[in-house]
């Protein structure tokens, strides 16, 4: 029995969530391989071998796999699956992007948002926004994972030695093709990887003075800028800040709820965080039912006052 974790990479270095999908790879038992699956992705797949519980990294390189196309990454992964008992993707855009047809060419139950491993075939997934827990058992003699990066560790980025086996890679599709991307420049650190996060709600009341009052206390702490939907849907925040069921799931160290109810959505995406602090003047507020920290009060005010004495 082994698994094979497919990392996410940019082709250089590799996506904090692989580290977190070795870990829940680690605990279904058995071997743990790496697929790097790119172009000119040497150093990507140099820099799986270092991750610690590595016993192998597959490293599939050709010009149709650089942008790491759906269609041609599931072939690639297809090629290899008989020889595995766990197939596992990190529980990103691109994963999920990949992980439903290498189930479907399978003719398997895809195995969604694991949060826990409790046993080789069995295990935990959030439901109905988190609010309630499945345990699930597959039968499925391969069993294909997406695993929600929030529910477990990241393993170390180094100390193991893992060797490196080059295979041909999976011919080209041509089913689709990359025409380009825009790629939104941040100088914060990445919001899903982010040991601090400091969110903004809809009580911000608008683009200008979320950003005249979140970004002093997000430059204080060096955190991350995160967004409610309904300061997304407002047009407050970009979407790319947003936080939520249907946003970002995270968490960080220290999240920081400026003006954000709690609603059930937002709840679903960050109640992991390690220690949370809530800033609000509605005591009844379901953003204090989880908080670790909560402070009644008007954010405009009292925000300032938390950046001045920081």
């Amino acid at each position: 029995m082994s698994a094979l974790v497919i990392a996410e990479h940019d082709n250089a270095s590799i996506k904090g969530a692989t580290l977190n999908t070795v870990t829940a790879a680690v605990a279904c038992g058995g071997e743990v391989h790496v697929l790097v699956a790119g172009h000119n992705a040497a150093a990507a797949a140099a820099a799986a071998a270092q991750i610690a519980g590595v016993a192998k990294v597959i490293h599939a390189d050709s010009e149709g796999l650089a942008h790491g196309l759906a269609e041609n990454v599931a072939a690639q992964v297809l090629a290899l699956a008989s020889g595995y008992s766990h197939i596992l993707f990190p529980a990103t855009a691109a994963g999920k992007n990949v992980a439903p047809r290498v189930a479907a060419k399978l003719d398997v139950a895809q195995i969604s948002e694991i949060s826990k491993v409790d046993s080789p075939d069995t295990f935990e997934r959030p439901i109905y926004a988190g609010n309630a827990i499945a345990t699930v058992q597959s039968t499925d003699a391969i069993k294909v994972i997406t695993v929600r990066a929030t529910g477990f560790d990241a393993a170390a980025a180094s100390g193991g030695s893992a060797a490196v086996e080059s295979i041909a890679a999976a011919a080209d599709r041509g089913q689709s093709s990359f025409k380009g991307s825009e790629i939104a420049k941040n100088d914060r650190p990445e919001l899903t990887a982010a040991k601090i996060i400091v969110s903004g709600g809809r009580a911000l009341g608008s683009s200008e003075k979320f950003n005249e009052v979140m970004t002093p206390l997000a430059d204080k702490l060096g955190a991350a800028i995160g967004a409610s939907r309904a300061a997304v849907d407002a047009g407050y925040a970009a979407n790319d800040l947003q936080v939520g069921q249907t946003g970002k799931i995270v968490a960080p160290q220290l999240y920081v709820a400026c003006g954000i109810s709690g609603a059930i959505q937002h709840l679903a995406g960050m109640k992991d965080s390690k220690v949370i602090v809530a800033i609000n003047k509605d005591p009844e507020a379901p953003i204090f039912s989880v908080a670790d920290f909560g402070l009644e009060a008007d954010l405009f005010a009292a925000v300032p006052e938390l950046v001045n004495a920081l």
